[in-house]
């Protein structure tokens, strides 16, 4: 069963895995492809383009020209978007997107083929645009050109090999692995079977006699296995006896470290006559060895989470599995690496370290929100072999590197199937709608409804990385207003508790096949609304550390404060001539993430509070508490966030939040709100306090009621002593910032991923 709507190329998944399973009745049939192969009179040069350099992507890269035996580079010199467009479209990519000059993917070696080329865009081959002439040139190689491809095809591309006898890029429909052994063909995901190639619409298998290692390596990585493992050759022999198999034309030559089968060169025609077999070969067979988060186990099943037991390198900050900033662990504290040089090849080391397969993209600038803490490495440079991207070659000096430069990694993952379980329905667009579920019942698989009992962010959360849409921007209780499938209205899933971490919503904790949902279904099924980007809260310890101090406050100035339980309970007993000894600080909080953060409530449900004369937009926007040395909470505050706005931002960034005049709040991306040391409710009353050695902690947005892309780093604590008269804080670090061993000196919690309902 396939999901009527996939979701945007951001998740790249392997459809042709599931194309043995047809398509339902009614749906349409697949568009025939339509290529032809452009004619080219017999005084045209014949030319092969490739994409080479420093890539982040597979369908980008420095513009090299293979003529006259041998391979060379395009000056940028009069380049311009239609020459790109001529580019692309030989390579079999639907369009170009963006051409860069001045060597951007690295200086190329060999002849300048190609100068001061105009292009009109309609050219069939970069050999027929206007030029000095082949190989006429004035340029160096710190002026070769880059192009940017559309991720798009060209439908029914097919490679014709116009330069016989040598080794040229492979340009394929598709490709995909075929479980054979009955053994394999229930299995998800696929990691055992024939290597096949689409070309000309049907699927055709490889010949072995050249095949390496290294090749089935690049085929277990782009569909998303970090390695490759022996296999049983005699009963694939057994079964290629049984069954003639359909050879491709060409052998593939790999050298192991690309990240896509289309970086490889395509080895010699093979020549064979209609109807000849693999002349004293078999067809390819590739085994994978999965990660270990998408491996079957015989006790549990698959792993029901993606919580890496990361040793030296995470992700963090991605909407779904297998991408997200890059960090490294380096003398006990979590960095970053700086996007200096940051290539495809860096990137899938990362990838293939994680469990997963190649990259898909490497991804500078902060693209997946900016880290905190030191930058650890700055122009990592990798051969592609490496077992971990610290044993890369990189410069210790980050100097003028900032988080704005954070890089990140999108990987290939395996395809799981777990999108064809769920869909949104109703909806007014695809990213939004009530969540249905399909089950099995009574030996058939039906639709239905999730309870929306207890139905929350993590939830939610789950609900779009499963579908590959992002992160929840908002969650709902009733859905009257989305009127999806009828036949589906029923409730099939109940008592829903997600870590937030799971890939699939089937692996939360649920009721099973014992539904208990007093609400029903239809109407008041749970419902969910997805966004591509999400905010990211991140206190700032230092400013914590800098600003504490204690005061003694009488009790007729805390009266306001008193009505909003800003202070321990026992101080209703107290007189209001007595004292109240607080513990103050400033509290510092930037939105590190890639969209605004902005309170759930509207305006119109702003709650006023008449004696602090102004509105809160979340009653519970932090939580102060002192914990014991062996995690017993002692003393606590909260403070509601009466006013969410930017108080600063980073330089080019204009504020757009502020709260004067019952205006808009929120935290713009690259700003920061910060609740002044000396304002209301910011401290803690420890007026019953013991003097002693106690864990401080603040907790941002503990109820999750906005979403956000990571919410481990929302807690910060530090080392606090009192001794009756004086306090002394430090040791303040946000919670992910250092390694397990450091951070179980600290006790009480670990990071903000608890239950809290």
């Amino acid at each position: 069963l396939l999901a009527l709507w996939s979701p945007p190329m951001k998740y790249h998944l392997a459809v042709a895995q599931y194309e043995h399973l047809g398509y339902p009745a009614g749906f349409p049939d697949p568009e025939q492809e339509h290529y032809t192969a452009p004619q080219l009179t017999p005084d045209t040069p014949r030319i092969q383009l490739r994409l080479a350099g420093d890539k982040r992507k597979h369908n980008e890269g420095r513009v090299e020209v293979f003529y006259n035996a041998a391979w060379g580079t395009v000056c940028d010199d009069d380049f311009t978007i239609h020459a790109a467009q001529v580019v692309c479209k030989e390579l079999g990519y639907l369009e170009a997107v963006s051409w860069s000059p001045s060597s951007k993917y690295g200086k190329g070696q060999g002849p300048i083929w190609f100068d001061n080329l105009h292009c009109t865009g309609k050219e069939k081959t970069l050999a027929l645009c206007p030029s000095n002439g082949i190989g006429i040139s004035d340029c160096k190689h710190s002026e070769d050109v880059g192009v940017v491809c559309s991720d798009k095809r060209i439908p029914g591309f097919k490679f014709v090999n116009t330069l016989p006898n040598h080794n040229l890029d492979i340009q394929v429909e598709d490709v995909r692995i075929r479980a054979i052994l009955s053994s394999y063909r229930k299995r998800i995901p696929v990691t055992e079977g024939y290597v096949e190639v689409k070309d000309d619409g049907k699927w055709k298998q490889i010949c072995n006699t050249e095949w390496t290692q290294h090749n089935s390596r690049i085929i277990c990585g782009m569909f998303g296995f970090p390695g490759e493992r022996k296999y049983n050759a005699r009963v694939y022999k057994m079964f290629a006896r049984r069954r003639k198999p359909t050879y491709w034309d060409y052998a593939v030559n790999c050298t192991g470290n690309e990240a896509h089968l289309s970086s490889c060169k395509l080895g010699q025609g093979t020549s064979m006559k209609p109807n000849e077999t693999c002349p004293g070969g078999l067809p390819v067979v590739v085994s994978c060895v999965p990660g270990r988060d998408f491996a079957p186990t015989p006790m549990t099943g698959f792993r029901k989470a993606f919580r890496q037991e990361q040793p030296l390198v995470r992700l963090r900050g991605g909407a779904i599995v297998g991408e997200g900033r890059v960090e490294v662990l380096k003398n006990g504290e979590w960095g970053t690496i700086c996007d200096d040089n940051w290539s495809l090849l860096s990137a899938t080391v990362v990838c293939r370290e994680l469990g997963f397969g190649t990259a898909i993209e490497a991804l500078s600038g902060g693209r997946l929100g900016q880290g905190m803490g030191p930058v650890h490495m700055n122009e990592v440079e990798c051969s592609g072999f490496e077992k971990s991207i610290t044993e890369c070659f990189f410069n210790k000096e980050a100097l003028g590197c900032s988080h704005e430069e954070d890089a990140a990694v999108r990987c290939n993952v395996p395809a799981m199937g777990f999108q064809e379980s769920l869909r949104l329905s109703g909806g007014r667009n695809p990213y939004e709608g009530r969540v249905e579920v399909l089950v099995e019942r009574n030996g058939s698989l039906v639709w239905g409804t999730v309870c929306s009992d207890s139905w929350g962010t993590m939830e939610a959360m789950v609900v779009c990385r499963q579908l590959g849409l992002g992160f929840a921007s908002n969650t709902f209780q009733e859905t009257w207003y989305w009127p999806g499938e009828v036949s589906a209205d029923s409730v099939v899933m109940s008592g829903v508790r997600c870590s937030g971490t799971e890939m699939s919503l089937s692996h939360c904790l649920h009721h099973g096949a014992h539904l208990s949902c007093a609400k029903g279904g239809g109407r008041n099924a749970a419902g969910v609304s997805c966004s591509e980007t999400a905010p990211d809260l991140v206190l700032n310890p230092q400013v914590v550390e800098q600003t504490t101090y204690m005061e003694d406050r009488p009790m007729f100035m805390l009266q306001c404060a008193y009505e909003e339980n800003c202070l321990s309970s026992n101080s209703s007993q107290a007189p209001a001539n007595s004292y109240r000894r607080l513990l103050r600080f400033s509290s510092q909080i930037h939105n590190n993430g890639q969209s605004d953060f902005r309170p759930k409530a509207g305006r119109h449900s702003w709650v006023w509070h008449e004696c602090h004369r102004h509105y809160h937009s979340m009653e519970v926007f932090t939580l102060y508490d002192l914990f014991t040395l062996n995690g017993t909470k002692v003393a606590e505050g909260h403070k509601a966030s009466f006013c969410l706005e930017d108080s600063e931002c980073d330089e080019g960034i204009e504020k757009r939040y502020e709260c004067a005049n019952f205006g808009e709040q929120g935290i713009t991306v690259g700003c920061w709100d910060t609740y002044r040391h000396d304002i209301d409710c910011q401290w803690i009353d420890i007026s019953e306090l013991k003097p002693g050695d106690y864990i401080f902690q603040i907790v941002i947005n503990p109820n999750y009621e906005v979403p956000e892309s990571d919410y481990t780093n929302n807690i910060m604590k530090c080392r606090c002593r009192y001794d009756g008269h004086r306090v002394w804080m430090y040791s303040c670090h946000n919670g992910g910032s250092l390694s397990t061993e450091t951070e179980q000196t600290f006790p009480g919690l670990l990071n903000n991923q608890v239950t809290h309902r």
